[in-house]
Order: C-alpha cells, then structure tokens, then sequence
C-alpha cells in the first residue's frame, strides 16, 4: 500500500499543500510547521507519525486515510464551519501565519481544547453522557463508519467502555464484526485487545471465532505494541507473534562486563515495583522512544540549514495535565539519558515485562520510587551535561495547576538545576522551580550573553562573525536515537552499541577516568577554543549538506575532517581536566567523533550483491546516525566554549 494520499491533499490546520506529517489519533494530515506544535502538545493530544518515513502498520494507515477522505477534521472545526463564525472574527489558520503565535494557538485551541468540536445541547430526553456516548460507540463500530464513532470519541466516548447488559467492550463488537478500522481507532484510543469479557474471552477470541484471523493477528500485534516498539528501537526487529515469541530481549555489547552493585540496585529497584508503578514507567519510556524516533525523523527530512529555527525543538516529553507532577518530573528526566544509558533502562525494561508476564515472582521489597531507578538504572547515572544557564527541565503543573504550554516559552524564569540528578531525593517544590527549557534558539543567545555579561568584545566579534556556521550551536539537542550498535542474539546488526564507542573504555579520552591520576586545572583562551569550533563548525555544515543532499560518498572524508578538528580541539585541553564539566564535554567530543567516523564508514560504496551476499546498509537509518553524532559534536564543542568562556572571565 502506498504511504501517500493523494497529492492533492492539504493541512489540516493552515491549509499548505502537500502534507507529509499524519496525526494518528485526530485522523488528519498536517504540514511540517503544524507538526511542530503537534509534537509540543504531547501524544496525549496528538499522535504523529510521517507518512514516508515512519514503518505504518498498513491497516492503521488505511483507517487514517479513511477518517481524513471522509472530512474527520470538520470533527475539530465543527464550530468554524458556522458562517456566524467569521462574524465573531474565529478563523483558522492560514499558509502565510506565522508559527508561533497564530498557528500555534489555533492548533492548541482546536486540540487540547477541543474549543471549535460541536456539543450536543443537553435536554432531559437527551443522551449526551459518557456513558450513553459510550453505549452509542457501542453499537456504532459494527458498522464502517469511522467519522461517527470518532466524532462520540471527541465528545468523551470511553475506548474501554465495558457494556453492563451486552458484557462486552466496544472492541468485542468490532472484533466480532470484522471490522478493522474501527478495531485501529479504538486501541489508538486505548482499547484492550486483551479485556475479557463476562465469559471470559477477549477481542483477540472474537475475532478467532469469527474467521477474522488477519484482524485477530493484528489484535496479538496491538497487545504487545509497547515491548514491540522498544525491542525495535533497538535492534530493529521484532517479534514473530504468530510463531509464539512475544518478546525480543536485546543484549549490550558490553554485557560481558561485570554489573556495578550500583546496576544491580537499579534492576532490584526496578523488578519490585508494582505492576501498577512498572506499567507506567513502561508508558512513559515508549513515548520517551517515540519522541527520539521522531525526531530521527524530522532530522532527516528538515533542512537542516534551518534546524534550530523556532518550529523544531522538542527537547523532552511535554506535560501532561492527567499525570501527577512527580510522574512528569521523571518523564522529562527521560530525554537526559544519552544513547547507552537509555538502551540500558529499555532492556531492564523488556527483559522485566517478560518476567512479569511469563509470572515469575521477586522476593526483594515493594519499591515505589521511581526517581531513583530513573537515577541509577543500569549502573549510569545521568551526567548532567547541560549548562547551568540552559537547564533541560520544562516548569511542570502540579496536580492543582492548569494545562501548560510547553512551547510557548511564557513560563517564569527560575533557578538553575544543578543538583538535579544528585543521590539524594529531589522535591516536588525544586522541581516546580525549573526553568522552561523551549525557549527558541535565538532567545536562547540572548540569555546566554546576558548571563556571561562580562565575555570580552573579540568573544562577542566572533560569535556574530559565525552565527551562520555556527548555527548548529545555538539550540540543545538531546540524544534523540540509539546512536551506536547492539548486539542482538549474537548478529551484527545496525544500530547496536558498541563497547569500544563509549568513553573511558578506549581512545584518547580513556586517562579522564582516572580518579588517581594528577589532575590540571588551567584552560585554554576562549579566543582558541572558539577558533577550533568554528572549524568543527564548518566541517559539520559540510556533512549535513552531504546529507541533505544524499551524497553519501562525502560521508568519509567530511568524517575525517571533523575527527582531525575535535582532535585539535582536544589537544587544547589539559589531559586529566580537574572539572567533571570539562571531562564530560571533551568525553562526548571525542567519542561522538569516534561513532560519527563508524557510522560514516557504513554508507561507503559497497561492490554489488550477489546470491547470498548480505544486502547494503539502510541508508535512511545510516544517515539519520550520521546526523545525529554530528549533533553530538556540536553539543559538547559548544559547552567547552561557554565552559573557557566562564571560568577565562572569572
């Protein structure tokens, strides 16, 4: 089935042509910049995917492509579709708004509160409760009418209404009905393949019992989509369901490394939480995957000339009003992990849902402290290595606080958060503090020259001299992918960790480790520093234009041209840094470098296959690594230039 519509189509909400983003849960189409307010607003407002570039289960596309051709999106605009509605001056957006604040408004408004979606007038002979909207949904997904059952969804319809006289669930009905869509709309709206119902049996049965056996498949497919999800972030399959394996268990390359006592709480911490308490930090770590997935993506498919333009970033999980304030705390904590310690805290995971599922018990204590798990899991605690005058945290509501905008960048300004990932236990009230973290990249210079007011005239020369060059490092960017390999079952696979990639264990930076060795503290001039990142810069724009442009055979040489910088760069540093900020930094320069040049390797020409020759490299996903190390590189160059630039004016 093709991923495209029809070329006709246009945004939903502003009208541009040639769509490419899809909400999965709102059944419309939307463009680029409409897509990064979607995003802001969090999966529980709106679910996107690409329409080329993201793996579509066929039958969940085929439901959106049907909610969208029959008009799902005057569900949203019901209101504006009023002539009286121009007179009250409501419109929608239009192409030529700007994205913030006109379009984003307007999506937040039609969205997150649903303020343009047609209420029925409540009469005494009227059904408009949830629970008669519910029984309605009931009896609607028998039928293929999509836009009905999504409109009593929109009004409050529960997915997983559980119907007292019928002793069934919507998705039974549907089920029973063969009726697919409306079995994809419903557990996008969180349906159960799994529920039972009076008798016992499931959605999954129903459809068994009925002849629909593509339609039971999907339902198993469905019911395992969060460990699914992450076993292919990973290593890239998943599971065969119909053959009975249910779980795919990824193994670090590295794994033959004796577990720190460290590690070994964090799996105890994590293997005695309740299910209730597991099921969420689950949840919380799928979005937290299909937020990096998707910015792999938008990575992939942006111009990356324009990448830290205000429309882009989305640097952590945005809140969601329904969860309480720590449970938000420790889904932003989540995008702090870099590449290994997340893929760490993804096996745990898998490897503890499989436990849990197969029945297997624990002895060790109930622990329900999830902060401390997300702090020391897998035996890497986060190393905060942002600076103390761009913290990563959004301000989060507190259970008795109102929605947040997460993009806006209207949040009060608060104090730094230094000790965040420290041992000890950190307060609802410390975290309420937290600066918001979306400010755009050019609010983002501002701040950063007014916090280092004392930076000298030839400093401030050269930061407008290469704003263009050196555009890369004015935004944040978090580790977004898994960016270096797994070994899954003992095959070579693409995108898997690799014991020789991270710091400390080979290379130039391994002497950092050292607590025993002589430390120096003195730091080279700001003046040099910013020298060698401007040609870090350059040869970074370099590679990212390759890429934009697929020439894949550029890969290597800029590679090359990048290592030789950072190791200049490097060469500036004392060996044995006295600062954990400093060897942090230069940590990441190096080894990203080291990981950029791997993964640069894999996209040079390779002879032709033949029979039972391995095929070539994905080149999507090759690419998307490529970009994301570069990322890295201009992440750590920037902190060892706001790094000098403090301690040189101190």
């Amino acid at each position: 089935m093709s991923k495209r519509l029809r070329n006709s189509e246009v945004c939903a909400d502003c009208s541009v042509s040639d769509p490419r983003w899809a909400s999965v849960n709102r059944g419309v189409l939307v463009c680029d910049e409409c897509c990064s307010v979607h995003r802001s607003l969090g999966r529980h407002s709106s679910q996107v995917r690409h329409l080329t570039h993201t793996p579509w289960p066929p039958t969940q596309l085929q439901m959106v492509q049907t909610l969208y051709n029959n008009g799902a999106n005057s569900i949203w605009e019901h209101t504006l579709l009023d002539p009286a509605s121009i007179m009250s001056g409501k419109r929608k957006a239009n192409p030529q708004d700007k994205v913030h604040p006109n379009k984003a408004e307007f999506i937040r408004a039609k969205y997150q509160m649903l303020a343009f979606v047609h209420r029925m007038p409540c009469r005494d002979d009227d059904s408009c409760t949830a629970k008669d909207l519910s029984k309605q949904l009931h009896s609607s997904v028998r039928t293929g009418n999509l836009e009905t059952c999504l409109r009593l969804l929109s009004l409050g319809a529960q997915a997983n209404f559980f119907h007292p006289e019928k002793g069934n669930t919507p998705l039974h009905v549907a089920a029973k009905a063969g009726q697919v869509s409306q079995a994809e709309l419903l557990t996008v709206y969180g349906a159960d393949p799994g529920a039972p119902d009076t008798s016992g049996y499931t959605p999954i049965d129903y459809a068994r019992q009925a002849g629909h056996h593509d339609l039971a498949d999907r339902l198993v497919e469905i019911q395992y989509e969060l460990t699914d999800r992450l076993a292919f972030y990973l290593c890239g399959r998943k599971p065969d369901h119909k053959n009975g394996e249910h779980f795919i268990i990824p193994q670090l390359a590295d794994s033959s490394v004796d577990l720190s006592e460290l590690a070994k709480a964090a799996k105890k911490k994590l293997q005695s939480l309740s299910n209730h308490l597991f099921e969420e930090l689950a949840m919380d770590v799928y979005d937290e995957v299909d937020r990096r997935e998707t910015d792999a993506v938008w990575l992939a498919t942006q111009n990356h000339s324009t990448l830290v333009t205000e429309t882009t970033v989305v640097p952590f999980l945005p809140v969601n009003p329904e969860y309480s304030s720590t449970r938000n705390q420790g889904r932003q904590k989540l995008a702090r992990f870099n590449a290994h310690e997340f893929a760490t805290l993804v096996i745990d995971i898998l490897s503890d849902a499989k436990r849990r599922q197969l029945g297997n018990s624990v002895t060790s204590p109930r622990v329900d402290n999830v902060e401390l798990i997300l702090k020391s899991v897998g035996g890497c605690p986060v190393d905060d290595r942002q600076d103390n005058d761009q913290p990563d945290y959004d301000s989060v509501a507190s259970d008795e606080d109102g929605d947040l905008d997460p993009a806006s960048g209207k949040t009060d300004r608060a104090k730094s958060l230094d000790s965040d990932l420290s041992d000890s236990p950190v307060s609802v009230q410390e975290f309420q503090e937290v600066k918001n973290a979306l400010a755009l990249s050019e609010a983002k210079i501002q701040q950063l020259l007014k916090v280092n007011s004392n930076l000298s005239d030839e400093l401030r020369h050269m930061q407008k001299k290469t704003t263009k060059q050196s555009s890369i490092l004015d935004g944040d960017y978090d580790n977004t992918v898994n960016d270096a390999e797994l070994e899954d079952s003992g095959a070579a696979r693409r995108g898997r960790l690799r014991s020789s990639g991270w710091p400390g264990e080979t290379g130039s930076m391994a002497e950092l480790d050292d607590p025993e060795a002589e430390s120096d503290g003195s730091l080279p001039s700001t003046e040099d520093v910013i020298r060698k990142t401007e040609q870090i810069t350059k040869n970074i724009q370099e590679l990212l234009r390759a890429a934009q442009e697929n020439k894949h055979d550029s890969f290597v040489p800029c590679a090359e041209r990048i290592h030789v910088a950072v190791s200049e760069m490097a060469a500036l540093f004392p060996k044995k840094p006295r600062s954990d900020t400093v060897r942090g930094a230069l940590r990441l320069l190096t080894s990203s470098a080291q990981r950029l040049q791997s993964e640069c390797r894999k996209a040079a020409p390779m002879p032709e296959s033949g029979p039972g020759q391995s095929l070539g490299p994905d080149m999507q996903l090759v690419t998307q690594q490529v970009i994301q190390c570069a990322y890295d590189i201009a992440k750590a160059a920037k902190q060892l230039v706001t790094i000098t630039t403090k301690e040189n004016n101190n």
